[in-house]
């Protein structure tokens, strides 16, 4: 295979919107000779459209190369699922790469922010030779739901805890955390917990045309969430959500 150039750039573009990405993120896009863009599916075929307007919004002349990605293995257990995940995606960039023969650097456009909840970073580190990698932040899911939502992270003078559903059904809510922020939950594991005091702040597709916010005491708002969130999925074929909750 042809080496991995010299410089990998990962590029935070928020949540949906192509008014997230930043001024320093366009000025990378502009300066990558590749940009590699994954598909997901032909239900997921809008994720790649978003980062095709965002590139074309950019302004940059890379050229852009598609790669499949890959499904986790459920019969794995979950550590070693997603190691052997993480290895098939650097597989596959580094063949992408290898087919375009670039020597320039390449950017990867990251949904949120490279450095949050994201293994863009890990993958990039797979590859070989190992490239310098440049992180150029985003808009993260938290921000652009707090933002949504009008409502500060944090209580005065409390703390914030982030989470994912997989560990909120593991070990519940935190009871000395003022603020729960919970990402990557595909299964509204809030439905395990106890919903007496907690009030909930729900988004999906935040910062795009099809955003949809919910909000209000978890007891009387957590299965129109459930509901409302299926509906979502089964009619565009994928979702992206998070939502934060507190003690009232």
């Amino acid at each position: 295979m042809t080496p991995v150039p010299r410089e990998i750039l990962l590029v935070g573009i928020g949540t949906g919107s192509p008014s997230h990405i930043t001024l320093e993120g366009i000025e990378a896009l502009r300066a990558a000779t590749l940009i590699l863009v994954p598909k997901k599916g032909i239900e997921k075929d809008d994720l790649a459209e978003i980062r095709h307007r965002i590139i074309a919004a950019s302004g940059s002349q890379a050229r852009v190369a598609h790669f499949e990605y890959p499904e986790r293995d459920p019969a794995l257990p979950y550590q070693e699922r997603v190691e052997r995940w993480h290895d098939e995606i650097a597989h596959r960039w580094q063949a992408a790469i290898s087919d375009t023969k670039t020597d320039g650097p390449i950017a990867f456009l990251v949904w949120g922010d490279p450095s949050l909840y994201d293994s863009t970073l890990r993958i990039a580190a797979r590859l070989e030779p190992a490239p310098t990698v440049r992180v150029v932040p985003g808009i993260t899911a938290i921000q652009a739901l707090t933002a949504a939502h009008k409502i500060p992270l944090n209580t005065v003078n409390g703390a914030v805890h982030i989470t994912t559903g997989r560990r909120l059904r593991a070990s519940g809510m935190p009871q000395d955390e003022a603020t729960v922020v919970v990402m990557l939950d595909g299964q509204c594991s809030f439905q395990d917990l106890n919903p007496a005091g907690l009030y909930i702040w729900w988004g999906a597709y935040l910062g795009s045309d099809n955003q949809i916010l919910i909000e209000g005491p978890l007891q009387e708002v957590g299965q129109k969430i459930v509901h409302t969130r299926a509906a979502a999925r089964a009619r565009n074929g994928w979702i992206m959500d998070s939502y934060l909750l507190r003690h009232v």
